[in-house]
């Protein structure tokens, strides 16, 4: 299979050296000399690549007459790391890795036209241009969160990819709870939640047909360790980070993992035939159902009470005037809540 390093240049493959030369001597101090010496670069060339390594996620000390020395490298999203603990069969295992990308969803898409492997997964420090439902801009810090895209090439029509959006939206569920004990509900189709803020949000997207799909970018994003006044204030009564819900950093590369293997899984299961237990669980877990709520459409606003899913993904809705409407788009919120953002 394809190198997983992302196509890394030397200056990569100098920097992740480092890293892993400080891993093999975390029980001590390593000297800006020794490392000069080991890799045959200057000691401001050592530096450069530290400076690198934090901005990765790597925790490490750096003191005068003593050197350097890592903490914690359990946030570190680089593939070298990635792979060493990575329980996925195919997913992932072609891994490109950004500092800094527009849109890891852009990334992704050019990827399926040059790679035709099923699984392959672009992530990044920061996106400056990250991107959630209905062209709207997602928040995405550098080293704050999980920000990230999979290719799927799962040989669906069009009319499947509904479904699959909430086989995600599953998966990760499950994944946050398992690393970080909250208990995390979905609100239709796609926002992952707790206690009514958003934590993170799928993003979905095709290339093909009709009645053939080419592949399918699914985008991540998970906010992890932000504050909450690093939000935006229009943002602060809706959104929140996994570390503010659970009082304590949560490190990103086992969450990054676990979301990965359980999305493994859960596709492997819808592909099978699975859906109608994964569809349970999502019900179970909507912050949707059975609410008093606003679909907004373009030109137009909807009022009724959310009822049900049905077998295809499209949320049904009790319209306050009478009748049933079912949506397979548009944005929806509680009643309780204020109208979304154009």
């Amino acid at each position: 299979m394809n190198d997983k390093r992302a196509d890394p240049s030397d200056e990569d493959n100098q920097t992740w050296k480092i890293a892993r030369y400080l891993e093999a001597h975390s029980e001590e101090w390593v000297s800006g000399e020794e490392l000069s010496r080991q890799l045959g670069v200057s000691r401001t060339s050592i530096w450069k690549h530290i400076e690198n390594l934090r901005r990765q996620g790597l925790i490490i000390d750096g003191q005068t007459r003593r050197g350097y020395r890592i903490v914690d490298n359990r946030d570190c999203l680089a593939p070298h790391e990635v792979e060493k603990d990575l329980k996925t069969h195919w997913l992932g295992r072609i891994l490109r890795y950004y500092l800094t990308v527009g849109s890891t969803n852009q990334v992704a898409k050019a990827l399926a036209l040059t790679h035709p492997e099923e699984g392959i997964v672009a992530v990044a420090e920061e996106q400056t241009a990250g991107r959630g439902r209905r062209g709207r801009e997602w928040l995405s810090p550098a080293g704050k969160g999980l920000w990230f895209s999979v290719v799927l090439r799962p040989g669906l029509a069009s009319a499947e990819i509904p479904r699959l959006t909430l086989v995600v939206a599953v998966a990760a569920a499950r994944a946050i709870e398992r690393v970080t004990g909250l208990r995390i509900s979905i609100k239709w189709p796609n926002d992952l939640e707790f206690n009514s803020y958003k934590m993170g949000g799928i993003l979905t997207e095709m290339a093909g047909e009709a009645d053939h799909i080419d592949y399918i970018v699914v985008g991540i994003g998970v906010n992890v360790n932000l504050q909450q006044e690093e939000f935006p204030p229009e943002m602060r009564q809706r959104a929140s980070s996994l570390a503010v819900a659970a009082g304590k950093r949560i490190p990103r590369r086992p969450l990054f993992l676990a979301i990965l293997t359980e999305l493994e899984g859960c596709y492997g299961d819808f592909l099978k035939g699975g859906f109608p237990g994964l569809l349970d669980e999502w019900r179970e877990r909507s912050s949707t159902l059975g609410k008093k709520v606003n679909v907004y459409l373009p030109g137009r606003k909807v009022e009724g009470t959310a009822l049900d899913v049905d077998d295809d993904g499209a949320l049904l809705v009790e319209l306050d005037g009478g009748g049933t409407q079912r949506f397979l788009a548009g944005e929806v919120t509680l009643r309780e809540f204020p109208a979304p953002r154009e």
